[in-house]
C-alpha cells in the first residue's frame, strides 16, 4: 500500500482489491464475505480499495450483509449527522482538529462490535484516518498504568454551554427518558441548579474481546481528561469551573485525580502503535472495533467520510 506509515510488525489494515478493475462492492461480497471476516477477526481491519461504491446506499447496503442491524448513534460524545439510516457523518470537529485514537464508544459500556469508514471524497491535503491494534497497545502499556486502570475509570461529563447539550446527546428534551437511559445504562445523572446536567459513569478500561479472549485497552480517558483540551482553553476554563464542572474529565475509579504525566505515557503507546494511509474516494475500511482503535488527521480542502456501526455490545450485565 502506498505511502502506509506504522509498525513494521503491524499487519493492519489488509488490503483487498477487486477480481476486475472497478468491479462493484456488492457483487463482490458474496465471494469476499468469508475472507474478510476471517481476515478482521484475526488482524482487526481490512481495507477494501479498487472497488466501484456507486452511493451512500451501496455502502449501507454492504455494511447491513454482514448480518446485524445498524446502530444508531445514543449518548453521543461527539457531533454528528445522520446521512440515511445506520449512516453518519464521521466526527464533525473543524478540519485543523486532530482526533486522536479511541475505540468507537468505549467511554461507555455499550458500544459497537463492527465499524465501517466508507471514503466519498479523499482530502487533498491530510484526512486520514489512522488505526492501531488494540492488542498491543495494551501489551506495550506500562505495567503500572494497566494496574492502575485495571479497575476502570470514572468519565464525568457536564453538558450545556462548554460541551454538546443534554438533548443532543440523548436526541431528546425530556428530562424522564434521559434518566431512563442513564438508569439503563449504570449512568448516575444530576439536575443542576441552572438546568443543565451532570453524567457520572465507572467504565472499562481493559476488555476481553468476547470472541478472541484476548485483554485489549478499550477506553477514551486520554479524550475526556482535561490534558486532551489545548492549554490556553484548558486554563480559562479551570479558571471559571470546579474540576468537577469542567465539560469533560476523567478520573481514577476512586475518584482521585489522574496526573497529566499518566496520559503523556499513554499518549505515547498510542503514537508508536499508529498506522496511517492517504485515502483514496471509494475506499471501504472494515474494523473489529475492540481489535482496532481508529482517529483523524487534520485535513484541508473538501473531506467526507460516512460511518456505519453494528453488532452492539457491553458489559452493563456485569452488575
Amino acid at each position: 500500500m502506498s505511502k502506509r506509515q506504522g509498525p513494521a510488525d503491524s499487519e493492519l489494515p489488509i488490503m483487498i482489491s477487486p477480481s476486475y478493475p472497478r468491479q462493484p462492492l456488492l457483487e463482490a461480497f458474496g465471494e469476499l464475505r468469508a475472507d474478510i471476516e476471517t481476515l478482521v477477526a484475526r488482524v482487526g481491519g481490512v481495507l477494501l480499495r479498487g472497488f466501484d461504491v456507486p452511493s451512500v446506499d451501496d455502502f449501507q447496503q454492504f455494511a447491513a450483509a454482514f448480518g446485524h442491524p445498524l446502530l444508531s448513534y445514543e449518548f453521543a460524545s461527539t457531533p454528528r449527522s445522520a446521512v440515511s439510516s445506520g449512516i453518519y457523518t464521521s466526527t464533525e470537529y473543524p478540519a485543523h482538529q486532530h482526533i486522536p485514537l479511541h475505540n468507537e464508544q468505549a467511554y461507555t459500556r455499550e458500544w459497537p462490535m463492527k465499524i465501517w469508514f466508507h471514503c466519498v471524497t479523499a482530502s487533498p491535503e491530510g484526512g486520514e484516518t489512522p488505526i492501531a491494534d488494540s492488542r498491543t497497545i495494551y501489551r506495550r502499556m506500562p505495567v503500572e498504568i494497566r494496574e492502575r486502570f485495571a479497575p476502570g475509570i470514572l468519565y464525568v461529563r457536564n453538558y450545556g454551554d462548554f460541551d454538546m447539550p443534554w438533548q443532543k446527546v440523548f436526541n431528546t428534551e425530556d428530562r424522564a427518558e434521559v434518566e431512563a437511559f442513564c438508569q439503563r445504562a449504570g449512568i448516575r445523572c444530576e439536575w443542576k441548579p441552572d438546568g443543565d446536567l451532570r453524567t457520572t459513569q465507572l467504565c472499562q478500561s481493559i476488555e476481553t474481546h468476547p470472541v478472541t479472549g484476548e485483554q485489549v485497552w478499550f477506553n477514551q480517558g486520554h479524550l475526556f481528561h482535561v490534558s486532551n483540551l489545548q492549554p490556553e482553553v484548558r486554563e480559562s476554563l479551570e479558571e471559571l469551573l470546579d474540576p468537577e464542572d469542567m465539560p469533560r474529565n476523567v478520573f481514577f475509579a476512586d475518584g482521585s485525580p489522574i496526573d497529566d504525566a499518566i496520559f503523556d505515557e499513554i499518549r505515547g503507546v498510542l503514537a508508536d502503535e499508529t498506522v496511517m494511509f492517504p485515502w483514496q474516494a471509494g475506499d471501504v475500511l472494515m474494523l473489529d472495533n475492540m481489535l482496532v482503535a481508529h482517529a483523524r488527521t487534520p485535513f484541508k480542502g473538501p473531506r467526507k467520510v460516512v460511518v456505519a456501526m453494528a453488532e452492539g455490545h457491553g458489559n452493563l450485565s456485569n452488575d
